[in-house]
């Protein structure tokens, strides 16, 4: 399969040859939508915290007696039905939210996701991506002139300055291959490849 090669001014430079394996897979949503629900499961911190009718604050004393008033029986104001009472079921900072995806599963499940986007052409292909300073100005410039407004950058070793200029980019990240996830492929408009990683990504997922 080939994919366009750009040059540093966003023009078509020929093509570059990647592997069907990994660039020619057929798109199945299914398992796209289980690895990226996954993603964003697994990465979930579990802090939240709520108060059973144990923890909250209150007193045990008898609310009102219990006949006669015409009331309904109560016991104490940490009741569940009451507001300001503990929740029943509450909910745990130890919960564990991770979905267990198989590895086989993940490859192919990545390597649809690569394949959606070149037949889409929102992947493309760059000889290399460098800048002179870690000035967000320059990259902004840069990216700009190729016509790139959202766009995940994967390269085969991480630019120093290219890292430094990314960072005040809000639609622009720069990762190396083994750190593209699936939720940032989706994400972005488009995803710019240098040669080198697009080597690397075959070698991952062929």
């Amino acid at each position: 399969m080939e994919l366009k090669l750009l040059n540093e001014q966003g023009q078509a430079a020929g093509a570059a040859n990647a592997a069907d394996t990994v660039f020619g897979r057929d798109y199945n949503e299914a398992l796209i939508h289980q690895i990226v629900v996954a993603y964003a499961a697994n990465a979930r911190s579990g802090n939240r915290k709520q108060k059973d009718r144990e923890e909250v604050s209150h007193t045990t004393k008898k609310p009102w007696r219990q006949k006669g008033t015409g009331r309904a029986r109560a016991g104490m104001s940490s009741s569940p039905l009451w507001r300001g009472g503990g929740r029943i079921f509450p909910n745990s900072p130890d919960e564990n939210f991770s979905h267990k995806v198989n590895k086989k599963m993940y490859r192919a499940g990545m390597c649809s996701i690569l394949s959606q986007l070149a037949r889409e052409e929102r992947l493309n292909v760059v000889e290399n991506l460098t800048i002179e300073a870690p000035k967000t100005k320059l990259l902004s410039q840069k990216l700009q002139g190729m016509g790139l407004e959202s766009v995940l950058v994967i390269t085969d070793t991480i630019d120093e300055n290219l890292l430094l200029a990314s960072r005040n980019l809000p639609n622009v990240l720069v990762v190396e291959p083994k750190h593209a996830d699936p939720m940032s492929l989706v994400f972005y408009k488009k995803v710019l490849v240098t040669k080198a990683a697009l080597a690397k990504i075959e070698e991952m997922y062929a």
